[in-house]
């Protein structure tokens, strides 16, 4: 159910301006009925100015008048508060990160030049002329700007940029560039691994060997209930 927008103010003026019970202002305004009965001993922890939720546009006079006469009847907002909606814009970077912007971009255009200054401009949050000015070399700071990645940075994602940088492949008609980096390293380690099995494997073999020819070397053995 939608409250006022202030709603202890319009508690208390509610209470000072109607006969409504505690229970239906507890109900139309979203607070507790203990609430309400210190705003009406005047025992809130603030002095509070009445908020009229009638000259607001939230209640209408007629709904009052219902609730004065039926104690049990609950009153019906006209409308809620205007939702405040954030418009679209810039990404948000932290204060503290916003002077790495020009090395996560200077890192973007040169080692994927396919991105689109749009697409930098939305991943990392900056201007369309401060990207023009670092591709050419412009940038007032240009001396100072060296390129890192902008995950690193915390400028955004990995799995942001990834998305980014295969969508303008993608676009550009070219083969997402794929990580190989690691393929070497892999190969090595899956033949060390298995020549670690191996080698396990053959040492539980000599090891059973050993205590088979042991057993069978042994004296032999003599029934002592035989004659």
């Amino acid at each position: 159910m939608a409250q006022p927008l202030m709603p202890h103010a319009t508690a208390s003026w509610l209470v000072d301006n109607t006969a409504l019970s505690f229970e239906q202002i507890a109900a139309f305004c979203g607070l507790h009925i203990l609430e309400i009965q210190a705003i009406a001993d005047d025992m809130a922890a603030t002095k509070l100015t009445g908020r009229d939720p009638v000259r607001a546009g939230e209640l209408a006079m007629s709904e009052i008048e219902k609730g004065q006469a039926n104690p049990a009847y609950r009153l019906v907002m006209l409308k809620g508060p205007d939702q405040v909606r954030r418009t679209k814009g810039p990404r948000y970077t932290p204060v503290s990160k916003r002077q790495d912007k020009p090395d996560g971009i200077s890192w973007i255009i040169r080692n994927h030049p396919e991105v689109s200054d749009g697409q930098i401009s939305k991943l990392i949050g900056t201007t369309r002329t401060t990207i023009a000015a670092i591709r050419d070399r412009t940038h007032w700071n240009i001396a100072n700007i060296t390129p890192k990645d902008p995950v690193t940075l915390g400028l955004c994602s990995q799995r942001e940029l990834d998305a980014l940088v295969l969508k303008a492949a993608k676009a550009a008609g070219i083969e997402a560039p794929t990580d190989t980096r690691l393929e070497g390293d892999r190969e090595a380690l899956i033949e060390q691994l298995r020549a670690q099995r191996d080698a396990v494997a053959r040492g539980a073999d000599v090891v059973h060997a050993s205590e088979a020819e042991a057993l069978f070397a042994g004296p032999a053995f003599k029934d002592p209930f035989k004659k």
